[in-house]
């Protein structure tokens, strides 16, 4: 770039003018040729935060290009989850590029699970919105914050391992971790993230570093990229500085050394397509007995009743997810989905799928008219204000007073996820659990006290199940208010070992 620079001196009283020759200066430029060049000084025994949600907006460049570099290793890796064998970040668990991962699912990556109970890698399991917020905080500067996800929980009391030995025996344990009180609640405090590297997946970049997302592409991609010392991202297209409006730039150059164009495909890890109102009844009910589908169909048809017209609304995968298609003509809500939608729709039609686009079941879904899309650090934040009216999950376990237990099984670990986010403000937030009464072997799910690890401490506002409707009072416990046809209350009380109230206007679900 030229210049000519104009200098001017005073000598003896009397002004001077000086022009200098042409200079020239060099431009910002930060984009490179390649991943591999942008990785070409990247250590060692490092902290990476990667992008993405299932597997929108993952950065799979730049990973394909790591996973090439098998010089490197011992990475702590932060990220939502490890992608699946052969898939994402779970190349470098193949490599055993990762001896570390912070994250808050493990889901169906057996590659994973085998590792981590096999003493191959460490693992702390993270709830997903303080894993959001642990990388916003480190991103603003913040040390530490208080959070009441997780209080009451083994997050919170030390009691996951961290570390297992080759023969299955635990071989580190996570701390557990300091608490305080505010304003008569209780909450955990958690210290922030702080990264050396960063890979994120965006829309469009320029060579300034400035760059914009794309529909649900965010997800954590916005605060991991303003945390780290050194951001690399990957854009679907590098743009002309100032082709991206001012107000449209959502991830500032400031924050960003490196930019290289995607050379990856982007794939949908669950493709589901849209049904008419009667194919989704049907499809949402089948995959068991008659009389499991009828259970179904009178839990999902009950839960939808529960939700008015004008809330905001969380839906957990399973059950919950299928409650829309059974609301009244009329009825309006906005559906909200942890990855950072507000506003989400059905599935899409085919050809309508977006790998950009998906719910909080990594599944393609829509957006409707007037719908916002933006980072998991903000979408977990409106869930802990109590911002959303209604949050419908499964569960395994209720006790009495409200204890919900719905993330993990003895001796199986899939992970945490948003539950236990979610289940933060039940004062603003109504918990709505659907789930079947008694389990495969007829045993209770209602209990006196919970014997799986709990999700969240007296969260529980309404359960929903194939035999029995209760509402959950914290302190007082139980009450029945609707049985199933043909159930009797004796029937309920023999199935339900926590004790309960009848209410005194017992009704029979109208479904």
């Amino acid at each position: 770039m030229q210049r000519t620079f104009l200098f001017a001196a005073r000598r003896n009283g009397a002004s001077i003018r000086y022009f200098s020759t042409t200079i020239s200066r060099r431009q910002i430029n930060k984009i490179y040729p390649s991943a591999s060049e942008a990785l070409k000084d990247m250590k060692s025994n490092t902290t990476v935060l990667v992008g993405g949600f299932g597997f929108s907006g993952v950065p799979n460049t730049l990973i394909n290009a790591l996973r090439d570099r098998t010089d490197l290793t011992n990475f702590t890796v932060v990220s939502n989850n490890a992608g699946m064998p052969g898939v994402g970040l779970g190349q470098l668990l193949d490599t055993r590029q990762i001896g570390k991962m912070i994250a808050s699912y493990i889901g169906d990556n057996k590659t994973f699970e085998r590792m981590y109970l096999g003493g191959e890698l460490d693992l702390e399991l993270t709830p997903q919105g303080s894993i959001a917020e642990k990388i916003a905080s480190g991103a603003a500067g913040v040390p530490a914050f208080y959070t009441p996800a997780a209080y009451g929980t083994i997050v919170q009391t030390g009691d996951l391992p961290v570390r297992f030995n080759k023969d299955g025996t635990i071989a580190k344990m996570a701390p557990p971790k300091e608490t305080r009180e505010f304003n008569g609640k209780a909450y955990v405090m958690e210290e922030a993230i702080f990264g050396d590297y960063a890979f994120v997946k965006v829309a469009k970049a320029d060579r300034l570093g400035n760059c914009q997302f794309r529909k649900a592409q965010n997800n954590f991609n916005e605060a991991m990229g303003k945390n780290a010392k050194v951001t690399i991202v990957e854009a679907d297209e590098i743009v002309e500085y100032g082709d991206i409006a001012p107000e449209d730039i959502h991830l500032q150059g400031i924050y960003v050394k490196r930019v290289i164009k995607s050379t990856e495909e982007k794939k949908i890890e669950r493709m589901v397509y849209y049904k008419d109102p009667e194919e989704q009844r049907k499809a949402l009910l089948e995959g068991g007995s008659s009389e499991a589908s009828q259970k179904r169909e009178r839990i999902i048809k009950r839960a939808a009743q529960e939700l008015k017209d004008g809330m905001y609304v969380n839906l957990g995968i399973g059950m919950p997810l299928a409650a829309p298609a059974f609301l009244p003509e009329g009825v309006e809500i906005i559906l909200e989905s942890e990855n950072g939608i507000l506003g989400m729709g059905g599935y899409p039609r085919p050809g309508e799928e977006d790998p950009d686009l998906i719910n909080a079941g990594k599944e393609t879904v829509t957006l409707i008219k007037g719908a916002a899309t933006f980072g998991s650090h903000e979408s977990f934040g409106m869930i802990r204000a109590g911002r959303i009216d209604v949050a419908m999950l499964g569960a395994m376990q209720v006790n009495e007073f409200g204890d919900l237990a719905n993330f993990m099984l003895p001796g199986k670990v899939k992970g945490i996820g948003g539950a236990m986010d979610l289940v933060t403000n039940p004062t603003e937030t109504k918990v709505v659990i659907t789930m079947e009464h008694v389990d495969k072997k007829g045993n209770p799910k209602i209990l006196k006290q919970c014997t799986f690890p709990l999700t969240g401490q007296k969260c529980v506002s309404t359960i929903i199940t194939d035999l029995a409707v209760f509402d959950v009072d914290r302190l007082t416990g139980l009450t029945l208010k609707e049985v199933a046809k043909g159930v009797t209350i004796d029937e309920i009380k023999a199935k339900t070992e926590a004790p309960f109230n009848v209410a005194n206007d017992v009704k029979e679900m109208q479904i």
